[in-house]
């Protein structure tokens, strides 16, 4: 019994679908019949109910599935230890990103990853729209807090990101300057709907505080929500960094900047009830120690700054 075999035999289960399973394999769905079908020889055992439009599992099919999660995930675990840290891997991932201001530096820590394992295979899809990791074979995804279900998933820090709220000269103009955070419900908001379907209407501010806002314009895409609010659309709250440069530029102003900001957090997931392969144990060692190397240099060089080693830039 080929180990590859009860693999594609989960993914088949996750999809619900031969056709949608094979789609996501990028295999012919005569392979995966056949492969399916000596698969239920081999056991003598029937693990689907062959429907129309869809699979679903027998009571031995369910039984199986079951039982071999915990030794798909026993087994790549067993082969990492055998074959050490620095052995090749090879297979598929298939990686879901956030939008996100880091998304380069996580793409080059991603090709990295390929560069050290030239036979694996990498599928990157940036997006933000709700995305079932299961049903979609997503390996792993790098997503921010609250936009993704904590029940579900395993989740590891990776960085924190300054948030602040901004609008543009001309909203200013015209609605207003909001003094105090307290202002913003008279205010139009563009409002932001995570992954997982929820609007990001009730705001943080540090710790312990709280404002919902309103507003007639929703978004799912930060540089639609960038694009919105400098077209003075109304006041966003976007991270620092994605915001810095069209606030040096003039077309947006930071507002309430005496207040305390949020920290927003970005998080590598993974589903918790799939066994997780030997390649996706790589790259999340990987991009955890990529992320302390570049927190690293940046720590280095703001001491060197501070210290007066590197001096600021002047026209």
């Amino acid at each position: 019994m080929k180990t590859e075999d009860i693999a594609l035999f989960h993914r088949i289960v996750e999809t619900g679908s031969l056709v949608e399973a094979a789609d996501i394999l990028n295999l012919p769905k005569s392979t995966l019949s056949r492969r399916l079908h000596a698969l239920e020889e081999e056991l003598n055992v029937k693990l689907f109910h062959r429907q129309s439009r869809a699979m679903t599992l027998t009571a031995s099919g369910s039984h199986f599935y079951d039982k071999t999660s915990g030794i798909l995930a026993t087994l790549e675990q067993t082969l990492s230890e055998l074959n050490g840290q620095d052995s090749a891997v090879s297979g598929h991932l298939r990686i879901l990103i956030f939008p996100i201001p880091e998304l380069l530096m996580i793409t080059r820590a991603i090709f990295g990853f390929m560069d050290l394992h030239p036979e694996l295979t990498v599928e990157l899809i940036v997006s933000s729209e709700p995305q079932d990791m299961i049903r979609n074979n997503i390996d792993l995804a790098f997503m921010l807090e609250d936009s993704f279900n904590e029940n579900e998933m395993v989740a590891r820090h990776l960085f924190s990101e300054t948030v602040h709220f901004y609008a543009s000269p001309s909203y200013l103009a015209r609605a207003g300057r909001p003094q105090d955070p307290d202002d913003l419900p008279q205010h139009n908001s563009i409002l932001f709907r995570y992954p997982n379907g929820r609007i990001f209407n009730d705001v943080p501010f540090g710790k312990d505080r709280t404002i919902t806002v309103k507003g007639n314009l929703c978004v799912n895409a930060l540089d639609t929500c960038l694009e919105a609010t400098i077209q003075g659309r109304g006041i966003s709250m976007m991270p620092l960094p994605f915001a810095q440069p069209h606030v040096d530029s003039g077309e947006l102003e930071m507002l309430f900047p005496n207040v305390e900001p949020y920290d927003g957090k970005c998080f590598l997931v993974y589903p918790s009830r799939r066994f997780i392969s030997m390649a996706s144990q790589r790259f999340i060692d990987h991009i955890m120690q990529a992320i302390e190397q570049c927190e690293q240099t940046q720590l280095c060089c703001a001491e060197a700054y501070l210290g007066g080693s590197i001096k600021p830039y002047s026209r």
